[in-house]
This record gives C-alpha cells, structure tokens and sequence, in this order.
C-alpha cells in the first residue's frame, strides 16, 4: 500500500488548473499534431515536459500516436529526471494515486534493486505530472509507475524494468532537451539527439546528447536495443518556435519507439 494520494503540484502553471480549459488545451494539441503512422506497434515515446504553452505541441505527436491504443494499453513506466532532490539510483512515488484537474490516476509501488520509494522527491517535482493529463486524455482509465531517475546505471535500471514490462506496457521517458542557448545554437546542439536517439546510437547520445532527462531516454534506449524495437522522430521544436523569445531557448524533442511488424 501507498501514502495516498498526490495533489497535483504545478496545476495553475505549467497547466491549467480548471478542467475545462485543460481538456481544450490538450485536445488543440492533439488535433494540431500531424498524423504519424509507424510500421509497427508503438512500444515507447520519449515526451517533453515543459510549460504546455511551450512543449505541448511537440508533446501532441507522441500522444496523438499513443490515442490510437486506447483500451490495448493498460500500463504506463513514466521516467524523468529529480529536478528538486539529489539522490543515488531511482525511485517511485509510495502513492495510491496521483490527482490531476481531470481526476485521479492508479499509481504502482514496485520497489527493485535499483527503485526505492522517495516520496519526498516526487512531490514537487514536475516533469512527470505534466504527462498524467495528456495519458488521462488519450488512454483513459490506466496503471501508471512514476520513476525518478538520481544518479544511476542507465543498463541497471532498464534491466530491472523489463521485468515489469509485458504487450499491455508502454515506456514514457520524460526530458526536454538543450536549455537556454541561442535559437540557432539550440538547434545545432539538439540535431545530435535528433539523429542519435531514434538511431538508439547509445555511445554518441551518452558522449554528446544534451537533455536534462539523459539517464531516462538512455534507460529507454537501452530497452529499446534490448527489444530490437526502432525509432522514429515525430517532431522537434524549441520554445523559439512555440512560445518565446529566441534569444534563450529550450529545445523540444518527441521520438517514438516500435516493434517492427514481422507479417
């Protein structure tokens, strides 16, 4: 058993707070984001997590894909990077559910060798909260196992989570990518993960891929490799072209991951 339940912790500003507003933001992102088909069956994505107005439209590709698995899809491994506390290894929330102005969501307690339980970490923290609406929007009613990632192992954790993975699992790494360079510089510095992310070129993205959520899109690429699953880029942005100024940009990039159909 858990600790309860979650409160929301950036309603009202990296979101909106009134559930009206916030099913009509999402649904803007939804239908602005271009149709993507996979040659295969969606296995993971890798999201951004900023401000909506920001890294939302971005975001929209990765959940519009994840819509089309409404009702197959009964588990959701959410990965991100502790922004507000340091810590060795990883660690899930200790919750029996998280809240969001759209309603609550079941969270799974599944501590492993390289997983504690930190609640304290989780709850300011951001960058998987802000995905609980978009998974609540697309999916509906899922299982969700919110993973802070400290300093670990990336090959570590990723082994412990296929253990937990089965066809009804999908893997959601959470991480924006450079932060506060010029919008030209942003864009240089993220076409290194634009290319060595979906290409799961581990060693180049580990030596010069710049993201705040480096171990989580690592873990999910060593999964990745593991699984002989592909990648694809769905879109890349930065806040230049989003929602601010070009001057000091955040780069935003959204990469699915799939099983190749072999009929």
């Amino acid at each position: 058993m858990g600790f309860g339940v979650r409160q929301a912790a950036v309603a009202g500003a990296f979101y909106p707070d009134d559930p009206e507003q916030l099913k009509k933001m999402i649904g803007k992102f939804l239908n602005d984001a271009k149709e993507t088909k996979l040659p295969g069956n969606l296995k993971a994505l890798v999201v951004p997590h900023a401000g909506y107005i920001y890294s939302g439209p971005v975001a929209g590709y990765g959940y519009k894909l994840l819509s089309k698995y409404k009702g197959k899809i009964k588990r959701i491994i959410l990965l991100g990077p502790s922004h507000y506390a340091g810590f060795y290894g990883a660690c899930e929330a200790g919750f029996d559910l998280w809240q969001t102005p759209l309603g609550e969501v079941k969270t799974l307690t599944i501590t492993k060798p390289t997983v504690g339980t930190y609640p304290e970490a989780h709850q300011p923290e951001h960058c998987l909260e802000v995905q609980i609406p978009f998974i609540q929007t697309v999916l509906g009613e899922v299982e969700v196992w919110p993973i802070l990632c400290g300093q670990i192992d990336p090959v570590k954790l990723a082994k412990d989570i296929v253990q937990e993975m089965d066809e009804k699992t999908i893997v959601i790494a959470s991480s924006d990518l450079s932060h506060y360079k010029t919008y030209d510089d942003a864009k240089k510095t993220d076409a290194t993960a634009n290319e060595f992310v979906p290409k799961l070129n581990i060693e180049k993205f580990q030596a010069v891929g710049d993201a705040c959520g480096k171990i989580p899109i690592l873990t999910l690429m060593h999964i990745a490799k593991e699984k002989k699953w592909k990648g694809k880029l769905l879109d890349y942005r930065n806040s230049g072209d989003t929602a601010g100024p070009k001057s000091r940009v955040v780069g935003y990039g959204c990469y699915a991951f799939y099983e190749r159909n072999t009929r």
